[in-house]
């Protein structure tokens, strides 16, 4: 069955995520405003400045309904910056405007400016999900947030660790990682996102 996805496509990687759920089948489409909301199935929000896309998502009226969404069930997938939108609590910027959904505290730009990028190789065990297993992920970690140990809420999952923090975390149908997996070449992440999370949501539970 082909999903639908939204792609928040305010700012930064947005367009290299909906190449790759389209490669995987999907109905990638750009969500600018809150009527591109209706009918999607499942929301990846991407990396970029979180900043400017929060001044973004108060300009087009988005971060109430999103907010709904996500906490309506929406599956909602947000990596990098998309993850410091989606976490409940920052460091030294409580008060960014954002749709929040995940009990974490994350910390921005936490592994320093764009020259100190780097990749490592994640070790990324989920269960009943052999594709995900074996073989490590290319983390791309471009001026990446840090989730802290603590707080962490009870209810989240820490699905993955580098250097024994968490950088691949679960709420629900919430997923958050601090890398960029539209980058790494490899679309497992993405495919679990739109098989098992999209599709344990259920079908016909579209937005709108």
């Amino acid at each position: 069955m082909k999903r639908t996805i939204g792609v928040l496509a305010l700012q930064g990687a947005f367009a290299k995520h909906m190449e790759v759920l389209e490669s995987l089948g999907a109905d990638a489409v750009e969500v600018r405003d809150p009527e591109d909301l209706i009918g999607i199935e499942g929301l990846v929000i991407p990396g970029g400045e979180s900043t400017t896309m929060s001044k973004m998502l108060v300009r087009w009226g988005l971060i109430e309904p999103v907010r709904n969404l996500i906490q309506g069930g929406l599956p909602v997938f947000g990596t990098c910056a998309g993850l410091i939108l989606l976490a409940d609590h920052l460091v030294n910027w409580d008060d960014l405007p954002r749709p929040a959904g995940l009990n974490i505290t994350v910390a921005r730009n936490a592994y320093g400016r764009q020259i100190d990028s780097f990749e490592a190789a994640l070790d990324i065990e989920l269960p009943g999900i052999p594709e995900l297993s074996g073989m490590p992920f290319t983390g791309v970690f471009i001026r990446a947030p840090q989730i802290q140990l603590e707080p962490l809420g009870d209810d989240v999952e820490v699905l993955c660790r580098f250097e024994g923090l968490p950088v691949l975390v679960r709420k629900g149908s919430i997923i958050g990682s601090t890398f960029h997996p539209e980058l790494s070449g490899d679309n497992r992440l993405h495919a679990w996102f739109l098989n098992d999370v999209v599709g344990s949501a259920g079908v016909g539970q579209r937005a709108g």
